[in-house]
């Protein structure tokens, strides 16, 4: 880095399994460095590259835990995170990498039709701990159950034991492929997030500063369209 107060500086780059956004390369629960790839974990990556920000990156699991180490850990920052007002004033942003749509999906074969949120309480849903769709349910007063993964929704889905499965739109799609579900639908979309970088507010205004510069840049370039398109 130029600015020399900042030349030891190492940020602490956390994530999750979250396909297509972030994911580990060999599909378990602890990955490093160029063990993680994804549409945000590119960003990220070349985020910092652009920013001259020296980092490592670590895959852990589950969300929740992910989360409090970068609320709680100096010069910690953790992707993809959307941001809701009561996560606010616990980090420094930069951002919007992603808007994460989130839809209700059932099998194909079902004949269910959501027209609010409250017609979930008729069925049996799931959704993982700890997301920020859980959030908007919980506010919501949706009964549902709570998951650790993603993929055990989808099997849950697949063998009738939930009815409906709330999910990120990009995320329903891939577990359902990976899983080899029938085809799934979504029936309703509860909202969408922007998931951002959350950086620990001991990270240096600097820091920050030149990482937000640097994705504004790739979105102009045309940089973050290209990894997007990769992925499609």
């Amino acid at each position: 880095m130029a600015n020399t107060s900042l030349d030891n500086f190492k940020l602490t780059v956390l994530t999750e399994n979250y396909p297509p956004f972030n994911m580990s390369i060999a599909d378990k629960n602890f990955a490093r460095n160029a063990e993680i790839d994804g549409i945000a974990t590119d960003i990220v990556r070349e985020m910092l590259s652009r920013a001259d920000v020296d980092y490592t990156m670590t895959l852990r699991f589950p969300w929740s835990k992910v989360y409090n180490l970068a609320v709680n850990g100096k010069d910690f920052a953790v992707f993809s995170t959307a941001r809701l007002p009561e996560r606010e004033d616990k980090f420094k942003w930069v951002g919007p990498l992603i808007e994460n749509k989130y839809k209700v999906f059932t099998l194909a074969s079902n004949k269910i039709a959501i027209k609010s949120l409250k017609d979930l309480n008729k069925y049996k849903v799931a959704s993982v701990k700890g997301h920020a769709v859980t959030s908007l349910l919980k506010k919501e007063n949706v009964q549902f159950e709570e998951s650790l993964k993603e993929d055990a929704n989808a099997r849950k889905l697949a063998r009738g034991q939930i009815d409906l499965w709330v999910t990120g739109e990009f995320s329903g799609y891939y577990y359902a492929q990976k899983e080899s579900i029938p085809t799934i639908k979504p029936v309703f979309e509860v909202g969408s997030t922007n998931d951002y970088l959350a950086l620990n507010p001991s990270v240096p205004d600097e820091v920050v500063k030149r990482l937000q510069s640097a994705l504004d840049t790739m979105n102009s370039d045309g940089t973050v369209e290209e990894i997007f398109s990769a992925y499609r």
